[in-house]
């Protein structure tokens, strides 16, 4: 019997196939935080948004209030995400993304443009919020273990070249008509929410996701499909097993929403640990000055380094394209080199580029003000290279099963608090403290590092159950988390049970034939139950409707 197939593909093709479209998020996700940098302060802009002419503050909160939208999506995963699922979130995100760049592009002057646009750009970031807060969980639950790092951290990677096209966009319709310099950049970032809506439509739902609601039948028609197995084969119950076995070892199993006390527990589990170490990544990325950068290339160029407009325009463009080749770096590294050194590297490499920047700048002339651009060209290498795709590999690959959504959502929620921090206060800070802000974010990469060495375990080339049993053993055998992932050998899937036997993650007796019947007994149970609910529910709307014709 061949495999099922969503869209006709099975097998490679089909998890290509869900890769684009997880990619595609992220690359709209890249588009829309680069977009504005060249636009905000475009005097066709700002004629029709008076309100932002030379005004740094106004400036920065049109620019930040994008992420206070991001944060609300991400909040909303974080309540519902478990409910809702990962297919129907991703829907729903890219038709929201699509309504908010509708409010924007069809302000008028002289009709309240600057609340209307306001009020698009926080819609668009709540559409951009649910992706973001989604789409790293769906893709790291349809990935193999041999590739999940890599795929995940071209989809963070592929940032850069969103941000690198709107980058070259906003360069071109610079010479455009007033309404072309700013309305299309911002109206052409609905083609990739197209994409996503339509695409997501025929592709499958998380085999994960499926099981944590007793779809187990939907469940391995989905392995099945993204494996290329039958559904029947040994091969699919394996698979389902080992995640069953990891919802019940992490106490999520037969629950169809975990609830938030669970992202607080410590023991074998270590879900608080695991969510904070996420979410830390995440708030690293943005206190170490990446969209200081990424935001405001053109206005440093012209505040700090006195270019023109046009001039500015120009090098933002040729340093987001340094930005997207240093991105495809972390694609050949990412599983060679392993996540933890990529952390370490980078942060140095930051730390040093902002060093260079802020000393470049203190003398206050223009043949010193070179080196400082020279500085802001490395420092976007190494954080293209590094921490672009890290924080968002991490919490999707470190969290557990059970809290992963909700998890995964807590650690994007910080990305989006500390990025519309960022994104207010710097161009506020260039024009008070001038070459400070740059020594700010050179502190500040300082003490990422100790953070990172002693508290960051290696996760390349592990399957997310063997994740589970890294966390049990450092607590188990009261060592390091970072000495337990080192420690533990690569493992085969055959042997992941025994492990978490070992640890304590599952019942010993789920070993023995007894109790593999047992727990395949189980398992029909659950169909059972959600079959027997769904035909209750049957039953009282055929007896109401019996009622209603009598």
């Amino acid at each position: 019997m061949p495999p099922p197939t969503f869209m006709g593909l099975s097998g490679r093709p089909l998890s290509l196939a869900v890769s684009t479209v997880a990619t595609t998020g992220f690359l709209l996700f890249g588009y829309d935080q680069g977009v504005m940098s060249g636009i905000i302060s475009a005097p066709a802009f700002n004629n029709v948004f008076k309100a932002t002419t030379d005004n740094p503050t106004l400036q920065g909160t049109v620019t930040a209030i994008y992420e206070i939208g991001c944060l609300m999506g991400a909040i909303f995963i974080l309540c519902l995400g478990d409910l809702l699922g990962r297919r129907k979130a991703m829907i729903l995100g890219a038709i929201i993304m699509i309504i908010g760049v509708v409010i924007q592009v069809t302000c008028q002057a002289g009709a309240s443009p600057l609340a209307q646009f306001i009020v698009g750009r926080v819609v668009t970031g709540v559409g951009n919020g649910i992706n973001t807060s989604t789409i790293p969980t769906y893709q790291a639950e349809c990935s193999k273990t041999s590739n999940r790092g890599l795929l995940i951290c071209i989809e963070g990677s592929v940032i850069a070249f969103g941000t690198c096209i709107a980058y070259w966009i906003d360069y071109g319709a610079s010479y455009g008509n007033d309404d072309l310099v700013w309305r299309f950049p911002i109206a052409f970032q609905i083609l990739f929410a197209l994409i996503i809506s339509i695409a997501m439509v025929f592709l499958p739902e998380s085999p994960r996701w499926l099981l944590t609601h007793g779809r187990i039948e939907d469940a391995d028609k989905v392995i099945a499909a993204l494996r290329a197995y039958e559904v029947e084969s040994e091969e699919t119950v394996l698979e389902r097993s080992l995640i069953i076995d990891s919802l019940r070892a992490s106490g999520g199993h037969g629950q169809k929403s975990t609830p938030f006390k669970a992202l607080f527990t410590g023991g074998k589990t270590q879900h608080f640990r695991r969510m904070l170490l996420g979410s830390s990544a995440q708030l690293m990325q943005q206190v170490g000055g990446c969209n200081a950068v990424i935001y405001y290339f053109p206005i440093l160029f012209e505040k700090s380094i006195k270019q023109t407009h046009q001039l500015s325009l120009l090098l933002g463009g040729v340093n987001m394209i340094v930005y997207s080749i240093s991105a495809t770096f972390s694609w050949y590294a990412i599983e060679r080199v392993g996540r933890r050194k990529l952390f370490l590297y980078g942060t140095m490499g930051q730390g040093l580029s902002m060093v260079l920047v802020f000393a470049c700048l203190i003398p206050d002339n223009e043949m010193t003000a070179r080196g400082a651009a020279v500085g802001l060209f490395t420092y976007i290498a190494f954080f293209g290279a590094t921490w672009l795709p890290l924080p968002w590999l991490y919490p999707a690959e470190l969290n557990p099963i059970r809290t992963r959504s909700k998890a995964n959502a807590v650690s994007t929620c910080t990305n989006w608090l500390s990025n519309f921090l960022i994104v207010m206060i710097t161009p506020i800070m260039v024009q008070n403290i001038g070459w400070g802000t740059y020594l700010f974010f050179a502190l500040a990469n300082a003490c990422f590092l100790p953070i990172i060495w002693f508290y960051y375990p290696e996760t390349a080339r592990r399957s997310l159950e063997e994740i589970d049993i890294v966390f049990a053993m450092g607590y188990v055998e009261k060592i390091s988390y970072v000495k337990a992932a080192d420690q533990l050998p690569q493992l085969q899937p055959s042997e992941i049970e025994g492990y978490a036997v070992k640890y304590g993650l599952i019942d010993g007796t789920s070993r023995t034939a007894a109790g593999r019947n047992a727990r395949d007994e189980e398992e029909k149970a659950d169909r059972r139950t959600f079959t027997n609910s769904s035909s209750e529910a049957v039953g009282v709307e055929t007896v109401e409707n019996e009622r209603r014709e009598l």
